[in-house]
This record gives structure tokens, C-alpha cells and sequence, in this order.
């Protein structure tokens, strides 16, 4: 009977002590996850667009748009999913002349790695197939790096200079094609650095 008792009072415990290391073990992996892509990604460039007024910073996140964010329909090759839903797209990027990076390529099914350009992955979003099979004039995307946090009250600045152009994003990518933003370029010198950890 003492027996008894006492495995059942221990069992909640051990029960809470591996739930804290779980939780634990899977914070550390999406912080270690993210770490590697800022450490051993691929750099690209990107070029900031402005964002509609009503929806600048809120809090202390600016938010940021892409001319990659906007997949030209004419860009998009291979099979189109024929059922409407949520999907993602592979998009090549490759630098411009002026060194930035934008789309040149995107589909529905992994592309190959091709030298001097890299491969990145959507977000899921939502597609509707259309009954011809084609894809509209383009597909509006996130990647993930739509938000940078800033300390407290500096916002304003990367605003106004993002509605100016005057900003840009280095990011890295992941050989899965993942996306993380390591520095934020105010008229092409460095205001941020993301850290690592």
C-alpha cells in the first residue's frame, strides 16, 4: 500500500520534469535552428519596398515588403496545383547589377540548385487553382523576414526610410531555403545587426 502511494506521488513529478525538458529540448532547437542559418546561410542582399501607411510599425517591429513578395505570374513554371488551398512556392533569387537579389524564377515543386543563385521558400499561403490551370497576373508571398524588432522608439527612422527606399535587408538562407534576417542597411551602411542568439 506504501508502495503504491508513494509511485503515485512521484509520478506527477517525473511527469513535470519531463515536460520541462521537452519544452525546454524544443526551444533550444528553434533557437539553434535560427542560429545556423544567421551563421552558415547563404547572404543575399534584398531591396525594401513601403508599406501602406495604415499598417506601419505597430509596437516595436517595423514591417517590411519585398519585390520578391510579388511573384510575377509569367515567373511561375511546372505543374500549377489544381486544387485550391494552402501552398508554398520556390523562388530562385539572383543579384542584379546593383547587387541586390530578386525573384527570376519560382514554382510550385522544388527547383534545381543552379550556380550563383539560390533557391528560398515561401510561407505556406493561400492559393485558389483557377479552372484553366494558369496563374494570375502574380502571387503575393511572405518568407518569414516581413518583421525586423527594434529597441524601443527607434522604429520611426527604418520607416521613413524604408517609405524612402533607402533601406535594404541582408538576409541569409538555409540550404532548405528558410530565411533570416542578419542586418539592416540604413542608405547602404549598417544600423542593425541581428545576433545570433
Amino acid at each position: 500500500m506504501t508502495n503504491s502511494v508513494m509511485a503515485w506521488r512521484i509520478s506527477p513529478f517525473v511527469a513535470a520534469v519531463m515536460a520541462a525538458l521537452i519544452q525546454t529540448a524544443v526551444l533550444g532547437y528553434m533557437v539553434e535552428s535560427r542560429a545556423t542559418i544567421l551563421r552558415n546561410g547563404v547572404e543575399v542582399r534584398l531591396k525594401t519596398v513601403p508599406v501602406d501607411p495604415r499598417d506601419l510599425m505597430r509596437g516595436d517591429y517595423v514591417t517590411l515588403s519585398y519585390p520578391m513578395s510579388r511573384i510575377d505570374g509569367a515567373l511561375v513554371e511546372g505543374e500549377v496545383p489544381k486544387v485550391s488551398g494552402r501552398h508554398l512556392l520556390f523562388v530562385r533569387l539572383a543579384p542584379g547589377p546593383d547587387g541586390l537579389w530578386d525573384a527570376r524564377e519560382a514554382s510550385f515543386e522544388a527547383l534545381p540548385a543552379v550556380s550563383g543563385t539560390v533557391v528560398v521558400r515561401t510561407l505556406p499561403f493561400e492559393f485558389y487553382a483557377g479552372s484553366d490551370g494558369a496563374v494570375g497576373d502574380f502571387i503575393s508571398v511572405t518568407y518569414g523576414i516581413e518583421r525586423f524588432y527594434v529597441p524601443e522608439g527607434e522604429g520611426r527612422v527604418l520607416e521613413t526610410a524604408r517609405n524612402a527606399q533607402a533601406l535594404e535587408v541582408v538576409a541569409r538562407v538555409s540550404p532548405q531555403g528558410q530565411m533570416q534576417v542578419r542586418q539592416i542597411l540604413l542608405n547602404g551602411a549598417p544600423a542593425y545587426d541581428e545576433p545570433l542568439y
